[in-house]
Parts: C-alpha cells; structure tokens; sequence
C-alpha cells in the first residue's frame, strides 16, 4: 500500500465533487440492504470500510455482532459517536489488519475502486477472514451506468472506466464493470454465486440529490428503478456479487 496517501483527506468534499451524496445514504443504502437480505446468514458481520458509519447502522436490525475496519480514524470517530459500542471497529488497511476470527457475512462496498492491490485483499477475505459457508457481498460503482454513458457523449468522461480527477481525489483506483469487478473475485479464488444490479440510474447523484428535495420522484418511481435494475444489471448504479470462500 502506498504509504504516502491520506485517508483522511480522500474522504473530505472537494470543490466540485461529494465523497458521498444524499443519493447514496436515502436511496442506495436502502436498496443495497434489499439486494443483500435475502441471502444473509446467521451470525456475525464484518463490513471492510465503514466510513462514518451511516451504511453500518443499516445492519445493527440484523445482526448483533458487527465489527468494522476501517482506514481513517476521523470516519472511524464520527461512527463511534453514532453507534456507540453497538460495533467494534479496527483501525487499520485491509491489506494489514488481523482479526481474530472468521465472520458468517463480509460486506464491501464501494470500496474496492479505492485500493491499489484488490486481488490481494479480495483473496484475504477469501483465505483468511470468510467462514466456512459465509456469505461475501461486494458492490462498486458501475462503469456502464447511463448517468456515466451520458456523461462520456457529453464530453466530460473520456470513456465509461475512466478514473476522473474528482474520483482520483477521493482514492478512486479504477472504475468496475461486471465483467472486470468478476475476474477480480475469481482472481482472488472466490466462487461468485450471484450476480446483479443495484437501481437503474440515468441520472448524476447530484441531479438526483436535487430531484428528491422536490415532489417529481415518488417512492412507487424509485421502487420501479430498482426493479428495472434486476431486469438490466448493466445499467445500473452498482454492481453486485454474492460470493463464496473457495478453498
């Protein structure tokens, strides 16, 4: 890991650009959480990247034992004062933690796209921190999504994988698609069991963070976005996969 970069700083707002919209906390939080329940297990949670901990506080329903890793100490600070000890929560890289067990669910969420090596992490999930049986869900941003299709015709994106220099601010190392976010799981030695779609999403998260403060989106129109988006996974928000540890 490059020593040089500063996590903190990768999560603070730029000029032109949010580290995390109200899109994301009021419409693809709840829709993540939709996508992943039916395939829950029992037991304990590990969710690598927590941020401030406003994704974390959605699994607190199911699951009494959480434990979170995460990079910077001042996400880590605001969770804490929102969940309180309800988590346990390591400081630390992916790539250096140790954990003292194995967990029955392990989310990562918009956070492959930030690591220099994601192979050698997906492969510690897979090796190391998976429990026999457990459940792995990995989502990223999707490449293919029309509000980025469309920002590529408009000339603003050179192409639909690239890395913009808002993105790269915030720790972005690439841009996924189904088919690259895959080899990398199978890469790492995961078994992916599922795959899908997260809310079809034509629209950039700052058009849509206007949109929700006004009466034009409904709730029957977002239900219908995310229905659509099992329909075309292609064209959705995020991409998802369920995996499996493979020995």
């Amino acid at each position: 890991m490059n020593s040089k970069r500063n996590y903190n700083v990768e999560i603070k707002d730029t000029n032109d650009h949010k580290y995390a919209y109200g899109f994301d906390f009021d419409v693809m939080h709840p829709y993540m959480i939709k996508s992943f329940e039916p395939f829950f297990n029992k037991g304990s949670l590990l969710e690598l990247g927590s941020f401030k901990g406003d994704f974390t506080r959605r699994f607190l329903p199911y699951f009494d034992d959480v434990t979170c890793v995460e990079a910077s100490d001042v996400a880590i600070e605001e969770a804490k004062k929102k969940l309180g000890d309800k988590v346990k929560f390591v400081n630390s890289l992916f790539e250096k933690a140790t954990l003292p067990k194995r967990y029955d669910n392990i989310v990562l969420t918009h956070v492959l796209e930030h690591l220099n090596d994601p192979v050698l992490v997906l492969k510690r999930i897979n090796d190391e921190w998976l429990a026999e049986g457990g459940k792995f869900f990995l989502a990223c941003p999707n490449a293919n999504a029309p509000s980025r299709q469309i920002a590529v015709k408009m000339g603003l994106i050179s192409h639909n994988a690239a890395v913009t220099q808002a993105e790269a601010e915030h720790g972005h190392r690439c841009t996924y698609t189904l088919d690259t976010l895959e080899r990398d799981a199978v890469a790492a030695g995961l078994k992916v069991v599922y795959r899908s779609g997260i809310f079809f999403k034509a629209l950039a998260n700052f058009q849509w963070d206007r949109l929700l403060q006004t009466d034009i989106i409904s709730k029957e129109y977002l239900e219908g976005c995310y229905k659509l988006g099992q329909h075309y996974p292609d064209l959705c928000s995020s991409i998802f996969l369920m995996c499996e540890r493979r020995e």
